[in-house]
């Protein structure tokens, strides 16, 4: 009898250390950003950042584009949406001084080229983008995205036209300047 309730507290201690490694602390970061209609387009949207630990997901819902439309979206200089053409945001993100491109290219990209999403037959789109260099937050000026800006523009971006894709105007604008919130999870490997 003994044995067997020594042979179960040693057991239990064997999970609960086999439990306790497959833990890890994972910190979440998450903004909001509400897109606001410019160039005198009725566009309108909202994008939520979010980051899991090196990893931030962009996730975009966006209304009153043209049904079926091509259109480019991309991360500017500035988070300043006051001009009523968004040309306060300044040009592209490039804090790497890249030649502009399709993401990933090996001939180069800004760090904002996040490429071109379809709008439905009702000129909504939902949009998922996801990488590893960007930060919220973060020191690294070549990631943080605090102090720019989202913005949708009226077409597609040919990805080749330097220095900005000939995607046409910009009609909705959104400052990353939000404060984020940080949460602290558990996750099981």
């Amino acid at each position: 009898m003994k044995s067997n309730l020594l042979l179960s507290l040693l057991l239990l201690g064997v999970l609960l250390t086999i439990a306790t490694s497959c833990t890890e602390r994972s910190e979440t970061r998450e903004l909001i950003v509400r897109l606001e209609p410019r160039s005198e387009s009725q566009t309108t949207g909202e994008v939520s950042f979010i980051q899991v630990n090196e990893t931030v997901t962009l996730q975009a819902k966006i209304d009153g584009l043209i049904p079926l439309g091509t259109h480019a979206i991309h991360l500017h200089e500035s988070s300043d949406c006051t001009a009523p053409d968004a040309t306060s945001t300044g040009g592209h993100w490039n804090p790497t001084f890249e030649r502009h491109g399709a993401w990933g290219s090996d001939s180069g990209f800004h760090r904002g080229d996040i490429g071109n999403f379809e709008a439905d037959q009702d000129g909504v789109a939902n949009f998922t983008f996801s990488t590893d260099l960007w930060c919220i937050g973060c020191e690294d000026r070549t990631k943080n995205i605090i102090g720019k800006a989202i913005i949708v523009h009226q077409g597609a971006d040919d990805l080749v036209s330097q220095p900005s894709g000939a995607a046409g105007a910009r009609i909705t604008c959104g400052g990353i300047i939000q404060d984020w919130s940080d949460v602290e999870t558990d996750v099981a490997q």
